[in-house]
């Protein structure tokens, strides 16, 4: 007996690489929550390094939509916010991988955003909920091209954001409280890492709202440029 889906499955969801005619296969998208303390210190929180340890959340592959995207604003929400990040794209599988060991699986990066219905996401801390509905929805993962760097670790680069042009978030990945190689090394104690994982690794302070009609822009020194319109 030949088997057959009662409906089509659902498309491989991909990434264009610069300069390579190939494309980046999307596995799973993690995000790290507050990873610069200026943003944990406008979102009310103070990180202990010492102390603390990263922590994540995760989005659909269907959340990812290209830089360039226009999107129509989020439903369910009346403060749609930007957050701008950079992403870290996995080359190749790893788990519960040294420090050391880390690097060697950095497939490349690109400039992402982290879309978020914050008012969602507000009663869900209030009410020690999931977040799920605050993060992971349609349209939230935006992405640019990936820059291929293999094993190369990224560890100081301007990041900005603009709305209309105007600069909204400003700072510089050195500023993370937990780097990419430390990142790539603790999420891979809680899950396996497979090639075509990307990890948003954190947003700067400056968060804010948009609304219909806005332009969201943003650049990584060294990596590109990112952009979206709020239809």
């Amino acid at each position: 007996m030949t088997l057959s889906y009662v409906f089509p499955p659902p498309e491989i969801v991909a990434v264009p690489i610069v300069n390579s005619e190939q494309l980046f296969p999307i596995h799973r998208l993690f995000f790290v929550g507050r990873n610069y303390q200026a943003h944990a210190a406008e979102m009310g929180v103070s990180i202990d390094k010492a102390s603390a340890k990263p922590f994540y959340f995760t989005k659909s592959s269907t959340a990812l939509v290209q830089s360039g995207a226009h999107i129509p604003y989020a439903l369910a929400t009346q403060n749609l916010h930007y957050e701008m990040e950079l992403v870290v794209a996995i080359g190749q599988a790893g788990v519960n991988l040294a420090r050391a060991e880390a690097q060697s699986h950095i497939f490349g990066y690109a400039c992402g955003l982290d879309m978020t219905r914050r008012d969602l996401q507000g009663e869900a801390k209030k009410k020690a909920l999931p977040w799920d509905c605050g993060k992971d929805f349609a349209d939230s993962a935006v992405i640019s091209p990936i820059v291929k760097m293999p094993g190369q670790l990224l560890d100081q680069a301007n990041i900005e954001l603009s709305v209309n042009g105007q600069i909204k978030q400003r700072s510089n990945i050195a500023q993370m409280i937990w780097n990419v190689q430390e990142l790539i090394a603790d999420l891979s104690t809680y899950y396996p890492l497979k090639a075509g994982d990307l990890i948003y690794t954190g947003t700067p302070d400056g968060v804010g709202p948009v609304v219909s009609g806005d332009r969201i822009t943003g650049a990584i020194e060294g990596i590109g440029t990112i952009a979206l319109d709020i239809a």
